[in-house]
């Protein structure tokens, strides 16, 4: 006994415009959506290599190009900062260490200000946030 083909497959040919039309859609929110905007404050850290930590209660502030200080991230000036510091330090009980987490291009004399705000609020350790290295540099003739 032979059985008839009825079923057919359609013949239509492949068509490509549907898939270049999705293709450029996806391209075009990729692109977009690599622009969103990011709120915040652009801060560059230094990058060392081999720098020791601590094994002390941190407290951090971010400070950027400008000098302006940031705290818990937001924008705090300098009589807030100190009082904000002085009540941190008050509530550790083991002594706090300064974090400044300062942009690379930010001046000596802004760091050593927010290093002596901190001494005044009981803060006496202070240490410079960086980046480590991500390559070894090449020996040094």
């Amino acid at each position: 006994m032979k059985f008839r083909h009825r079923a057919r497959l359609p013949r239509t040919p492949f068509d490509v415009t549907a898939y270049a039309a999705v293709f450029f859609l996806m391209v075009l929110m990729l692109l977009l959506g690599t622009r969103r905007y990011t709120p915040g404050v652009k801060i560059t850290l230094p990058v060392a290599g081999d720098l020791p930590g601590t094994d002390q209660p941190t407290v951090t502030v971010a400070m950027d190009e400008s000098g302006r200080c940031f705290f818990d991230n937001q924008l705090i000036a300098d009589p807030a900062l100190r009082r904000q510091l002085q009540h941190a330090a008050e509530l550790s009980t083991a002594p706090l260490t300064l974090v400044i987490q300062a942009d690379k291009a930010v001046r000596q004399e802004d760091l050593l200000r927010l290093t002596l705000l901190a001494r005044d609020a009981g803060i006496h350790d202070a240490l410079l946030a960086t980046l480590p290295r991500t390559v070894a540099s090449p020996p040094r003739p």
